[in-house]
């Protein structure tokens, strides 16, 4: 029976991808959380895992046969992936949620570095590189808040165009990546079905939820109003490479990998008309 760790379960893709691997016969899914008496997931057997708490990494990655490894959004990151990983054997499969086109970045980049670690680590890898979710539409940390009481979509995207993703498309090539053979050593680059600015982004929001949804531009500073430190400096970061378009090209990895299209905005904002609606 192969058993799986997803470590941060209760994010945007583990919620998902737990679903989807609870409902694969044989397979034994263990939810990461910091709080696990949180984790209620079907078909998931709570499990103590925390970036800050080490001396609880053997018990949770104990008889595991696949991880899926978040990669935790601070500055140490590489330091502790790389220590996580020699707790597994290395035999264990690693898929790491990591983010698009590392490629592209300077050798010393955190992002590079945490890629890196996995790399050297001498377990079989997988790297998935996403888009920008369209779950955080949906999320009160960010945007549907100002989509259901005021009808706008506030974003410092300086015209750029988006390749939106369901985090539901991430899960399903997590899935693959975990348990199906051929996708050891493989990067994918992960992007909906379409690129789409920021008005148009409103106008699919619009037609789908039967209200006017308007793009306001703001500036990189009022988008992380609120925001401090490395959290701050990350969000600026990512905001500049959406203005340079990093987020703007379309793949077809999804399709290729579960040999279904990826999900639409329209599609996604139809599924969560409840959520975006006041």
């Amino acid at each position: 029976m192969p058993r799986v760790l997803i470590t941060g379960v209760r994010g945007k893709t583990g919620v998902p991808l737990a679903a989807l691997l609870a409902a694969r016969p044989g397979v034994e899914v263990l939810g990461g959380s910091s709080n696990p008496s949180s984790v209620t997931l079907g078909g998931v057997v709570p499990t103590a895992f925390s970036w800050d708490d080490p001396g609880g990494w053997d018990a949770a990655v104990e008889g595991v046969d696949a991880v899926f490894l978040v990669r935790p959004d601070r500055p140490d990151a590489p330091e502790l992936i790389s220590s996580l990983l020699t707790r597994i054997p290395t035999t264990t499969r690693i898929v790491l949620l990591s983010e698009r086109d590392v490629d592209s970045f300077e050798p010393g980049d955190w992002s590079v570095r945490a890629e890196s670690a996995v790399r050297e680590s001498g377990h079989p890898w997988t790297f998935l590189r996403p888009s920008w979710f369209m779950q955080v539409l949906t999320d009160d940390r960010f945007y549907r808040g100002e989509i259901t009481e005021h009808g706008r979509l506030p974003f410092a995207g300086a015209g750029a165009s988006l390749a939106w993703i369901d985090a539901r498309d991430i899960a399903a090539v997590a899935e693959c990546a975990l348990l199906d053979e051929g996708h050891d050593g493989r990067v994918y680059e992960l992007t909906g079905p379409e690129s789409l600015t920021l008005p148009q982004t409103a106008a699919v929001l619009t037609e789908a939820l039967g209200r006017p949804i308007a793009h306001e531009e703001v500036t990189a500073d009022e988008a992380v109003s609120g925001l401090e430190g490395f959290e701050r400096e990350e969000f600026v970061w990512t905001l500049d490479r959406v203005s340079d378009g990093v987020f703007a090209d379309v793949t077809d990895v999804v399709e290729k990998v579960t040999g279904r299209p990826a999900r639409t905005l329209a599609a996604f904002a139809a599924d969560h008309r409840a959520d975006l609606t006041p």
